[in-house]
C-alpha cells in the first residue's frame, strides 16, 4: 500500500513537472544555409560548334542516367551495384549505427526505472555508531551482530530538461542520421560513376587492342610484301628490316593492352563485391563504347545542391556542430532531476512481506548547479563554437568545390567532342593516305619508307580516336557525377 503510495506520488510529481520539462533550447537554431550559385543555367558552354552533337540540356535529370548510353548490359550492371558493393554496405551499416546513435540520444529525455533486490550480511564497528534497523522498535534498539537485511523495490529519476541539454542532443543525433543517409548516397553517386568509367574504359580497351590487332595484320602483309619485293631484287633489305621492325613494335603494344583490359574487368568486378577473374566470361567479348545521347538533361542550378549528397551531408555536419554548440551553452545552467524510491526492508524475508512496518520510500526534486570546473565547460563550448565554424567553412568549400567540378565537367564535354571530330578527320585521311601510299610503293614509285611513315601516322590517329571516343562517354559520366547523379531514393 505504501510502495503504492509513494509510486502515485512520483507520478504525480511527473505530471505537475511536465510544463517545466517543456524547455527553452539554449544556443543558436540551426539555419540551413544559401548556397551562392553564379551561373544562370548549366548548359551555357558558350557557342555550340557543329562537331558537338551531344549538347546539355535544362532538364530533369534522371536518376538512371546511365540507361541514356543505351547499353542493356551497362544497365544490368548497375541493377548488381546496390547488393554486391562493399562500400555501400558499410555505408548502409554506419546509416543503421546513426539511428541506433538517436534512440540513445531520445532515451535520455525519458524516465529513469529500475527494480532492484538485494541480500546483504553486515556487521558494525563496536567503536562505531550504532544504527537502528528497519524493525527496531524504538530509539535505544540495537543489533545482534552480524546481521543479514533483505530488500526490494524500485528507484527512479527523471531529469528535466529545461534548457535543451537533451533536446539539442536529440537534434544532433537526428542531424548524424540525416548524414548518414545523404552519405549513403554519396557512396552509391560515386561508385555508380565509377562503375560506368571503368565499363566504358574497359570497351576504349577493346577497340584499342582491335586496332592495334588490325594494324597489326596489315604491318605483317608489308612485310611480307617487301620480302617478296627484296627476293625479286626489287627493294633492299633495308626495307624489309623496317617492316620487321614496325611489326615488332605494333606486337610490343599487345601485352599492355592485354593487361589493361583484364585490370578493368577485375575492377568491375570488385564494385560488384565479386572475386577477380569471375566476370571474364561476361566481359571478355568486345562491344562498341557506349555512344553518348544527343541530349543530356543536367537540371538547373537552384537543384544542385539538392542533387549533390556531398553538399548535403556538409549541411548536415553544420547542423551537428550546431546543436553540439547548443549542447555546450545548457551545460552552464542547473539541472533538475525527479527522483525517488520505494522499498520493503526486513532482517527476514517474513518481515519484507510484512508491508506496512517493512515499507521504505522517498522522493523529491534535487538541483545540481555548476560552480567551478577547472574551466571545463568553458573550453567545451569554445571547442564546439569553432568546430561549428569549422563546419560552416567546410559546407562553403564544398560547395565551391561542386561548382568547379560541375563547370570543368561541362567544358570537357564539350571540348573532346570538338576533338574528336576532328581525330575522326584524321583517321579518314590517313586510311587513304596508307592506301596510296602503298599502291606508289607496289607501282616502284616510291620507298617504303613513306609507308612506314603513313601506317605510324594511322596507327597513332586511330588509338588517339579511340582514347577520344572513350574520353567523351566519360566525361559524360563525369559530368553525371558532378551533378550529383541524378536524384532518387
Amino acid at each position: 500500500m505504501i510502495a503504492l503510495r509513494a509510486s502515485r506520488a512520483l507520478t504525480w510529481l511527473a505530471v505537475l513537472a511536465m510544463p517545466l520539462a517543456a524547455c527553452t533550447k539554449m544556443g543558436p537554431d540551426f539555419i540551413p544555409p544559401e548556397p551562392n550559385w553564379k551561373p544562370k543555367t548549366l548548359g551555357d558552354t558558350g557557342t555550340p560548334s557543329k562537331d558537338e552533337k551531344s549538347r546539355p540540356v535544362a532538364s530533369a535529370v534522371d536518376p538512371a542516367w546511365w540507361k541514356l548510353l543505351g547499353d542493356p548490359l551497362l544497365t544490368a550492371l548497375q541493377d548488381r551495384l546496390v547488393e554486391g558493393n562493399l562500400d555501400l554496405r558499410l555505408a548502409a551499416i554506419r546509416l543503421s549505427e546513426a539511428r541506433a546513435q538517436l534512440g540513445v540520444a531520445d532515451a535520455a529525455g525519458q524516465p529513469n526505472l529500475n527494480l532492484n533486490a538485494a541480500a546483504n550480511r553486515a556487521k558494525q564497528s563496536r567503536e562505531g555508531t550504532l544504527g537502528l534497523t528497519p524493525n527496531a522498535t524504538g530509539p535505544g534498539s540495537r543489533l545482534r551482530q552480524p546481521y543479514t537485511l533483505f530488500q526490494t523495490g524500485f528507484d527512479a529519476s527523471w531529469e528535466l530538461d529545461l534548457w535543451g541539454r537533451v533536446a539539442r542532443s536529440v537534434e544532433a543525433a537526428e542531424a548524424g542520421v540525416t548524414a548518414s543517409e545523404d552519405s549513403v548516397r554519396d557512396v552509391l553517386v560515386t561508385a555508380s560513376a565509377e562503375l560506368a568509367r571503368d565499363y566504358i574504359r574497359l570497351r576504349g580497351a577493346q577497340r584499342k587492342l582491335q586496332i592495334t590487332r588490325a594494324n597489326l595484320d596489315i604491318a605483317r602483309q608489308s612485310l611480307s610484301l617487301t620480302q617478296a619485293r627484296a627476293a625479286g631484287g626489287l627493294t633492299t633489305d633495308l626495307d624489309v628490316a623496317n617492316a620487321a621492325a614496325l611489326v615488332a613494335t605494333i606486337e610490343a603494344q599487345l601485352p599492355a593492352q592485354e593487361q589493361g583490359q583484364a585490370e578493368l574487368v577485375n575492377a568491375i568486378a570488385w564494385l560488384l563485391g565479386a572475386a577477380p577473374q569471375t566476370m571474364i566470361a561476361e566481359l571478355a567479348a568486345p562491344r562498341a563504347v557506349p555512344p553518348v545521347p544527343p541530349a543530356v538533361p543536367v537540371g538547373v542550378p537552384s537543384e544542385l545542391a539538392r542533387r549533390r549528397p556531398d553538399i548535403r551531408v556538409a549541411e548536415a555536419k553544420l547542423h551537428i556542430a550546431t546543436a553540439n554548440t547548443g549542447v555546450a551553452v545548457a551545460d552552464f545552467y542547473p539541472r533538475v532531476t525527479l527522483g525517488g524510491f520505494g522499498a520493503l526492508q526486513g532482517l527476514s524475508l517474513g518481515k519484507v512481506a510484512d508491508l506496512a512496518p517493512a515499507m521504505a520510500y522517498s522522493f523529491g526534486p534535487s538541483v545540481t548547479l555548476p560552480i567551478f570546473d577547472g574551466g571545463v565547460r568553458k573550453r567545451t563550448l569554445d571547442l564546439r563554437e569553432a568546430q561549428q565554424q569549422e563546419a560552416a567553412l567546410f559546407y562553403q568549400r564544398t560547395v565551391l568545390v561542386a561548382l568547379h567540378e560541375v563547370d570543368n565537367a561541362l567544358t570537357a564535354y564539350a571540348t573532346e567532342q570538338r576533338r574528336r571530330a576532328k581525330l575522326e578527320a584524321a583517321v579518314v585521311q590517313g586510311r587513304r593516305a596508307l592506301g596510296l601510299a602503298r599502291m606508289r610503293y607496289e607501282q616502284g614509285v616510291a620507298d617504303f619508307l613513306q609507308v612506314l611513315t603513313t601506317q605510324r601516322v594511322l596507327l597513332a590517329s586511330e588509338q588517339e580516336l579511340a582514347d577520344s571516343t572513350t574520353a567523351v562517354s566519360t566525361n559524360f559520366v563525369q559530368l553525371y557525377k558532378a551533378l550529383g547523379g541524378g536524384w532518387g531514393e
